[in-house]
Formats: structure tokens, sequence, C-alpha cells
């Protein structure tokens, strides 16, 4: 199924499968882990371009890089001024991407007029693209919903007002605000602005395994593919994208200890970086993903989720490992 490389402005991507930023879970260790088995671009959580103004540390925080690895900076806001001096702020740092969200459907985020709302708003969203583009040094991109109300499709209006600014390449993720994440996505959308567009169109929503993957590109056309949910506990995912796409044969998906053994070393990874009490809080949501479907796993959610001591969540999770 390999065609040409994905080429976003003066990137080139040797497979077209990316991480999607993820709020609260796109984290450096999992945007790290997702990386090494074959992610070619990852984005960090959302952040706030207004926090950036004002020099919010956690702000900050939040778009730390790995050396080495291709990471995007996902931006959120609407004032044009502020997220022209974000990019302008940023240029220099191991990025290789601004991506503007008009997808986010928390109510805390749209009522100021922010993320999905700016569907709303042609005019305003192009605005901003455009003043995001004449300050960075780095593709701007943009990532979409369908549209905003329930039934709306504004796709194709909100993609050709991202190109005409400058964008790069646009993601498409077919439901729209008021959905969240609920029903089915209409990959028919994608398609939709895959033919009006010139610039690269990412295809996002229900993309659970490989082989949804290889059905999105098929039947969208797009250029790319963003996974967001299908990569909660399973990094995986995109060696088996890879492995469809490069037409190796049968994917073999992860056994019990393989899966318990990259849980165990997620946790690592975020212990170094947040240390261990942060750690033993986070990792929690990140179990449940790891183990669904295990035998055993309602027990182990339980049993970590009562833990507040590395060790013992190690020694509980090291058990788990030897169940049969």
């Amino acid at each position: 199924m390999i065609d040409q490389k994905l080429t976003i402005g003066n990137l080139s991507f040797d497979a077209p499968f990316f991480l999607a930023p993820l709020a609260g879970i796109s984290d450096k260790s999992m945007r790290s882990l997702c990386a090494e088995h074959g992610a070619s671009l990852t984005f960090t959580e959302m952040v706030s371009a207004k926090g950036l103004w004002y020099g919010d540390r956690k702000s900050r925080k939040l778009l730390e890089t790995v050396p080495g690895e291709r990471t995007g900076f996902q931006l959120f806001g609407r004032e044009p001024e502020i997220l022209a001096h974000a990019v302008k702020e940023l240029n220099d740092e191991d990025n290789v991407v601004f991506d503007l969200n008009c997808g986010c459907p928390v109510p805390k985020v749209v009522k100021n007029g922010e993320g999905s709302a700016l569907l709303k708003e042609p005019d305003v969203l192009y605005d901003v693209i455009s003043a995001m583009v004449r300050e960075a040094k780095k593709p701007v991109t943009v990532k979409i919903r369908m549209g905003f109300a329930r039934g709306e499709n504004t796709a194709v209006e909100t993609a050709k007002a991202a190109q005409a600014a400058g964008a790069s390449a646009v993601t498409v993720h077919g439901r729209t605000r008021e959905q969240y994440y609920e029903g089915k996505a209409n990959w028919d959308v994608i398609a939709e602005v895959k033919k009006a567009l010139d610039i690269p169109v990412i295809g996002n929503g229900d993309v659970m395994s490989g082989a949804d993957a290889m059905r999105m590109m098929e039947q969208t056309g797009c250029d790319g593919v963003m996974i967001a949910r299908g990569a909660l506990g399973n990094p995986w995912i995109f060696e088996e994208c890879r492995h469809l796409w490069e037409e190796k044969g049968i994917w073999e998906s992860p056994g019990r200890s393989e899966r318990v053994d990259m849980l165990m070393r997620h946790f690592e990874m975020i212990c170094a970086d947040k240390g261990e009490d942060i750690a033993v809080r986070e990792i929690r949501k990140h179990i449940g993903w790891y183990v669904k479907g295990l035998k055993g796993a309602a027990a182990i959610r339980r049993a970590t989720n009562r833990v507040t001591d590395r060790e013992e969540l190690i020694g509980l999770l090291k058990e788990f490992r030897q169940e049969r």
C-alpha cells in the first residue's frame, strides 16, 4: 500500500501514522513509547497560547520534548496576536510542527470561543492561522471536527479557510463538537475534505487497529492517519499500522507478559519525568488500558487503585504478569 512519502511543508515522513494530542495523556513518556513503536509524528497535549503569553510554567512543562523525536506542539486560543506571540516564542524549540486546535469539545474551552468554537467562526480561524503562519519557521497545521452542532457538516468550509490562511495540512475528526466521542466517526467527511484541498489531509476517528487505519486510507484517500484512543495502552498500534501498510502479512498482537512489561516501563518513565508520587497516580488510568481483556484485569485495577507506593505497585504488576 506504500505510495509516495507524506510531506507536510518541508517535512517528509517515512510512514503516515501520527499520535494525536491527548489531554492528560500524550506527555513525554507516552510520546516516546509511541515514537519508538512507529509513530512518525507525535503531538503534545494541547497548550494554552494565553498561558504562554502570561508565562505559565505548567504550560511550558507540557512542551518539553525528547531529543531525536519528531513532535508537534498543539496550541489553542482565538486571539491572532497571542497565537503569533506563542509561535514566535517557540520557534527555536525542538518541535517540528505547530498545530492549532479547532476540535476540543470541552465546555471550559468552548465557552471562551476556543477549540471547536472556532468551527463557528471561519473568519476568526483564518486570522489566527494567518498570524501563526507569518511568525512560524515551521509548518502550521490545523485539527478540526466535521462541525459544531450535531448533524452539522462544515468541514470543507473550515478546511478551505485553513488552507487559504497558509496551513500545511489539516486533520479531520469525523464527529461534531456536540457528539464529543459518541456514535461512529463519519469517514465520508474526511474524503470530502481530501477532494476539496490541495494540502495533505490526515484522517482521525475510530482507528482502533492497524486494519482500521488501512480501511480509513482506502475509503477516504487521506494522506495519513492520526490515532488517539486506539493508542491507549497500545503503543504497538503504530507498529501494526506500518506492518500492514508495508504489506508484511498477518500482525501478531503482544501477549500478556509483553503488555505488562510495557506497562511497567511506562510507569518507570513517568517516575523519572514527574516523580514517584505523581507517577503512582497517573499510571492508574494507563493500567486499565494496558490490561483490558486480560484475565484478572478488574482485580489488578482495584488493587493498584489503592496503592500509593512505587515498589508495591511494581510488585503487584509482576504478580499479575505471572498469572495464567
